[in-house]
């Protein structure tokens, strides 16, 4: 924010000549202008809080999005589980948040590594935070939650989904964000004592390690803890593919996770009423200016990684898959979202090229380790959140570095920029202290739930589908046929005419079986 307008009646007072009213017209002339000093200041904080609200709402719709991507992408016989535990992140994780999360991220002062202050937002709102700015932690940390429920889709009891959520969002996450955004962080590029990591700080904009990776990692541990579902691979070992039951559910949530992207990192700015220095610029630029390029750097990394995937997946195995191209989209939304402030649009391009060829590879290195993973999240999520990381260690450009992190001019940046290898460096560790600390403390949770036998639902259950056996019914009237499964309840099954060459679309028969 820019500074506050002064004005001193005694500076005011020697241009007003000497007459006997001067002193009284200097000060109500400055009374006046501190009035509309005032009133600018307050606009001011007005139009970035209405700002930073309007991106929190964004990023709490992607919660709709995650709950239309899981729900498409699994059975329909697990469709109100998948919905249900979306539900639950959000409503969970507002209680935890509330009570520790918030305080453990961004409690100052404090140490470099846990945060101290504001437990139940006491001492709100302040100088540094206002409400706004926790709405819009809580909805990064409730998605952080929602990457992981997808990768333990289809098989995971329900109270375990309330107990790995309330952890992560009130314990694990709000740490690694401490580190990674608070000014007190050890390894923040924010950081108010300007003891830099490496000089530079991890650049980390708005969550490729602290919110993707930390999902990402998260639900590699319950994934690979649980076991893969009942199925998904044959005696031989073989993959057998067990598809979503709505195409149309997965693109609808992709859309909706891409309307949303756009206050996940535009939105990370805070605020939008910022100029710039205007040497080398009019005043035109400024921080609205550098929002919109984010915007669009957000927007080309995801329309590259999906281009390629089509492409890419056409040729591997010779069909075009509009699951996989939502997939590939997400992965270079998810592989921008670290450098999308200060990368040039030209290399969004390039991130987003190879984030979707991380997301293919790693998805062939699951499938060879008998991985299983529904939604693809620790592969997506983890993997593009990995590469996006590092590709902003890489291609980081100067200016908007000294724009986006101002205060230390020769701080360092891209190496194929010509800004040395420090930053990558401190990337390269944010990298493997997320695998570390999400490791040491994600794994064992789900370990315990699972020796505790609270994880995986039992072999009936998940045979059965858990919207039966747990929710009290089905969310659709379907016949699962590629299961064999005989539930009760009105099904129908088409019945496609047999021995006619040309199929007549206006007289289809319908069998219905009691």
């Amino acid at each position: 924010m820019a500074s506050a307008l002064t004005c001193s009646a005694a500076e005011l007072l020697p241009h007003l000549g000497s007459s006997a009213n001067a002193t009284a017209a200097a000060e109500f002339i400055c009374g006046r202008f501190s009035a509309v000093s005032e009133y600018l200041t307050q606009t001011t904080y007005a139009v970035d809080t209405t700002y930073l609200l309007f991106s929190a709402y964004l990023v709490f719709a992607m919660q709709l999005g995650f709950a239309m991507l899981c729900a498409g992408s699994v059975r329909a016989k697990n469709t109100m589980n998948i919905m249900l535990t979306n539900v639950l992140d959000a409503a969970a994780g507002g209680l935890s948040y509330y009570l520790f999360g918030f305080a453990f991220a961004f409690g100052a002062p404090s140490n470099g590594f846990i945060g101290k202050h504001f437990f139940g937002l006491k001492e709100f709102p302040s100088q540094a935070f206002d409400y706004s700015y926790f709405l819009y932690q809580w909805a990064f940390a409730i998605a952080a939650a929602g990457i992981t429920s997808g990768s333990i889709a289809e098989r995971t009891q329900f109270v375990a989904y309330l107990i790995y959520s309330s952890f992560l969002t009130g314990f694990v996450y709000p740490i690694v964000s401490h580190w990674f955004w608070s000014g007190d962080g050890w390894a923040s590029a924010s950081k108010t004592d300007g003891n830099l990591l490496f000089g530079s700080g991890v650049i980390d904009f708005a969550g490729s390690g602290v919110v993707h990776m930390v999902g990402g990692i998260a639900g590699l541990w319950g994934a690979f803890i649980e076991g893969p579902r009942i199925g998904r691979f044959d005696r031989s070992g073989r993959s057998v593919a067990l598809r979503g039951h709505s195409s149309s559910l997965v693109v609808l949530g992709t859309f909706l996770l891409w309307f949303g992207w756009y206050g996940f990192n535009p939105g990370s700015f805070l605020t939008i009423l910022k100029s710039y220095d205007h040497t080398t610029r009019g005043s035109y630029y400024g921080q609205w200016s550098a929002i919109g390029r984010t915007a669009v750097t957000t927007t080309l990394a995801g329309c590259t990684a999906a281009l390629t995937t089509l492409f890419s997946k056409r040729l591997l195995v010779g069909h075009w898959n509009v699951v996989d191209v939502c997939n590939g989209l997400l992965g270079g939304f998810a592989a921008i979202t670290s450098g999308c402030a200060v990368v040039e649009p030209w290399a969004a391009i390039v991130c987003g090229f190879i984030a979707a060829w991380v997301l293919i590879g790693f998805n062939a290195l699951a499938a060879k380790l008998k991985y299983d993973d529904p939604l693809e999240a620790a592969q997506l999520h983890g993997g593009c959140g990995s590469w996006g990381i590092i590709f902003t260690g890489l291609f980081a450009k100067k200016e908007y570095v000294n724009e986006v992190y101002p205060g230390f001019p020769n701080r360092p940046y891209g190496l194929f920029m010509g800004g040395g290898g420090k930053l990558l460096g401190a990337q390269i560790i944010q990298v493997v202290v997320i695998i570390g600390w999400v490791s040491v403390t994600m794994g064992p949770l789900f370990y315990l739930l699972h020796k505790f036998k609270l994880l995986r639902v039992s072999c009936d259950d998940e045979t059965a589908g858990m919207d039966l056996t747990r929710h009290g019914g089905f969310a659709y009237i379907y016949h699962d046929e590629d299961e064999g499964s005989s539930m009760p309840g009105f099904k129908m099954t088409r019945v496609e005419p047999t021995n006619t060459p040309t199929p007549d679309h206006h007289n289809r028969s319908v069998n219905v079986v009691v």
